[in-house]
């Protein structure tokens, strides 16, 4: 449950119910007459008095030592202690037991509703600046594998979850999710109250929190901490880029693929923006037939041209879409040149390009149950998202068609602009995790190609 309570009553509440349980179980009792829980005092009263006098006076001790010696005193206990803390910018604090790495670090706290593919879900790119809550209990069941990895390294800040379960039941574990996280240098915190966090997060809007291990720091310095930072006008898609263009040549596993009969048959050319791509987009592009070509955010758009590419691909990536005019540019450089598709973070930027705005949404779109409705044909897709901001329709020009619209908000999940050869979703078509409805979307793409080629 959230709180307001300073460290110090945190603390003295803490100690009030550990006296209890030291009354009514004999065992931790014993502890208190320890030379290293009480100092000599403690001891020298124990050796003059009886059993039960000494018992009494350890307890009488303890109480006047205060609410530090009697935690200190009890320490042996067959369970862990909360010893991290969650501190939003609106003055409640979380607490809860840290794994993964120790430190403190600022984030903008999101919920992800996603019932698996917490691995994926922490290697994506899109989620850097934010730190994660689960709304799925149990989270480490599967451990950690190299071939589920999103990218190279765990891009959101902390990871904020009810129950870490330590039992791996996962044949392709290579090791756990606690040191996973410390290899990345990732905070993790448990046995938080994960439902009044999403119901929260979800009546006030993403907040900004600080995620400490440092006991050394009061509620109020993190508060400060919280308070002072936004993720608002950070451009992190110079962050996640990739340092240099590549093609990609890693293909789908025999046994994952599910369009074997163009898979990596190099039909057409893209050429990919990174603005923190996943590899199982590029894997759902090589699977429909196409060389794909990756190239830092900032390749200006008469380099990509000179590529000769049959398509243009603008990607997923993390924050605020405003703050990253360049990519706008480049979008509108490249626009009605060649076809262009633009995913999440590629679809904002296409929608800026277009003429339209965007706006930031209260708690964003994250997790792997949204249901899409396709306008054209009625169809409806349970899609996988992770983003922040919307393209505001009444912005846009005429001639561009929404065309998947939200079903939970309303909010524009896909546009074309026929004339310009360009299409755009607002979720992930990869899932990676999550359903496979939207994988048409890449088709479609596909088939925007091979209409201008031919």
């Amino acid at each position: 449950m959230a709180c307001a309570l300073s460290t110090s009553q945190a603390v003295l509440r803490t100690a009030a119910v550990n006296t209890r349980s030291s009354r009514a179980a004999p065992a931790p009792i014993a502890h208190l007459s320890s030379k290293k829980a009480l100092g000599g005092n403690a001891v020298a009263i124990a050796r003059q008095t009886s059993r039960a006098q000494a018992v009494g006076a350890a307890r009488s001790t303890a109480r006047r030592s205060g609410a530090v010696k009697v935690a200190a005193a009890i320490s042996n206990r067959p369970w862990a202690e909360h010893n991290a803390r969650l501190v939003l910018a609106d003055g409640s604090v979380f607490t809860g037991i840290a794994f993964g790495a120790e430190g403190t670090v600022v984030q903008e706290v999101v919920f992800n509703t996603s019932l698996s593919g917490y691995q994926e879900i922490m290697t994506d790119p899109s989620y850097a600046g934010q730190a994660v809550c689960f709304t799925c209990p149990h989270i480490g069941n599967v451990g950690i594998n190299e071939d589920d990895m999103e990218s190279e390294k765990c891009h959101l800040g902390a990871v904020i979850i009810r129950s870490y379960t330590t039992i791996i039941s996962n044949y392709r574990s290579e090791k756990s999710l606690d040191t996973y996280l410390k290899e990345q240098n990732v905070i993790g915190i448990t046995d938080v109250d994960t439902r009044e966090l999403t119901r929260r997060i979800r009546d006030k809007g993403a907040l900004v929190g600080v995620i400490s291990t440092e006991a050394s720091k009061t509620d109020d310095e993190l508060l400060d901490m919280a308070k002072g930072w936004s993720i608002e006008g950070k451009d992190y898609l110079s962050v996640v880029t990739c340092d240099k263009p590549y093609e990609w040549k890693d293909p789908t596993i025999a046994s994952w693929e599910f369009n074997t009969e163009d898979a990596n048959t190099n039909k057409y050319h893209v050429v990919a923006y990174d603005y923190g791509i996943k590899t199982n987009i590029l894997r759902r592009l090589a699977s429909y037939g196409c060389k794909v070509t990756v190239v830092p955010g900032k390749t200006p758009a008469d380099e990509v041209l000179a590529m000769n590419p049959d398509g243009v691909f603008f990607s997923n990536g993390p924050g605020d879409p405003s703050a990253a005019p360049w990519a706008v540019a480049n979008a509108e450089a490249i626009l009605g040149k060649v076809p262009v598709f633009g995913i999440c973070m590629g679809h904002q930027v296409l929608g800026q390009a277009f003429g339209g705005k965007t706006y930031k949404l209260p708690f964003g779109h994250h997790g792997g149950n949204h249901p899409i409705s396709h306008q054209p044909t009625g169809r409806v897709e349970i899609s996988a998202q992770n983003h922040n901001y919307a393209v505001d329709p009444k912005t846009l020009p005429a001639g561009v068609e929404v065309t998947h619209i939200n079903l939970n908000d309303g909010t524009c999940a896909g546009m074309v602009w026929a004339d310009k050869k360009a299409m755009t979703i607002q979720y992930h078509p990869e899932a990676s995790p999550g359903p496979h409805d939207s994988d048409v979307s890449f088709e479609d793409f596909v088939k925007m190609m091979a209409a201008e080629k031919n």
